[in-house]
């Protein structure tokens, strides 16, 4: 007897390797799936304007990528001494305005050159809620905590994003031709909005990419979202907040992902670099000198192995821990 409800992903004819980029923007589930690249050493930048939740400040980002728009002196407002943008997340803050220019700006500049060369852009879009900022009437990626009373909440229409989203659409397909664009879903319910409120969403944002897919440039499209919704379907696949996946849950979506965009030399690759990130992180106990060393002197030998294959991979720091361990 079949207890669950499974359902096949048709796998990507274009393929992730460790030859180009990719950028994931987007909700927490993006910087999930971007942080699993990190540990691989797959070239990735990640939410380069920080955690964005909605598709207009998803859109917002791309056009500072791009450089359609640029971060000034007039984005940035002072609380209780911080200087904070809202079109980025609280980890762009500062008690020097210059400095916070400076990074917003570089980070966004850097980000431009890993679009250029990326062969995958992954756009996960949390929720059609948006908070608008009452002087102002723009929409904001963080609220900063900042009374309610300076915002107003609103639902985004399917047109809304609809609209947007062709005209992004089309403009990356002008700057970057190569560049393939995969939508996703985020499986984390916005639970403040209440368990209508957010199907809600959900269901402005599944309507949305469904027009979206339609684009003359072919995104596609890749369900998260169903993968814990529907087939896990249980709530010990939650964490312990029971609204955000757990780690079992982040490994199965993960599983999925790199069946779908991984070929077997990324894939045996990428386990190959993890095995290494990992043992970096394994705590030796009571273990002789000798076998320290010897422990040391194998990775090591990894890491020259995969660096004669691909020596664009950088493991400095790895490299420096072993050779430290293995002159203890």
């Amino acid at each position: 007897m079949e207890l669950r409800t499974t359902f096949s992903i048709t796998p990507s004819q274009k393929k992730i390797t460790y030859d180009e980029p990719v950028i994931f923007i987007g909700s927490c589930f993006a910087t999930l799936m971007g942080q699993r690249f990190e540990a691989g050493h797959l070239p990735v930048c990640i939410n380069p304007s920080g955690t964005v939740y909605n598709p207009v400040s998803v859109s917002n980002t791309l056009d500072m990528i791009t450089g359609k728009t640029t971060c000034t002196g007039k984005d940035l407002f002072n609380n209780n001494g911080t200087w904070l943008s809202f079109n980025h997340y609280t980890d762009f803050s500062s008690d020097d305005p210059e400095k916070l220019l400076k990074n917003i700006n570089d980070r966004s500049r850097k980000a431009n050159e890993i679009l250029s060369e990326a062969g995958f852009l992954f756009i996960t879009f949390g929720t059609a809620r948006i908070y608008r900022l009452n002087e102002t009437g723009k929409i904001v990626s963080n609220c900063h905590k900042l009374p309610a009373k300076y915002f107003t909440h609103d639902l985004l229409g399917v047109n809304d994003i609809v609209d947007i989203w062709n005209l992004q659409l089309d403009e990356l397909k002008s700057l970057f031709p190569g560049l393939q664009v995969v939508f996703t879903i985020s499986p984390v319910r916005h639970w403040k909005d209440g368990a209508h409120g957010n199907q809600v969403s959900k269901s402005v944002l599944f309507l949305a990419v469904e027009e979206l897919l339609k684009h003359p440039s072919k995104p596609a499209y890749f369900p998260a979202y169903e993968l814990v919704m529907d087939d896990l379907r249980d709530y010990r696949f939650y964490d312990e907040d029971m609204l955000h996946p757990s780690s079992s849950a982040a490994d199965y979506i993960w599983n999925a992902f790199t069946d779908c965009y991984f070929n077997h030399e990324t894939r045996d690759l990428y386990k190959e670099i993890l095995k290494i990130t990992k043992a970096v992180k394994h705590r030796i106990h009571s273990a002789s000198g000798r076998s320290i060393r010897e422990f040391a002197a194998t990775m090591l030998k990894r890491i020259n192995d995969i660096l004669s294959r691909k020596p664009s991979i950088d493991f400095d720091s790895e490299t420096k821990y072993f050779h430290d361990l293995h002159n203890i």
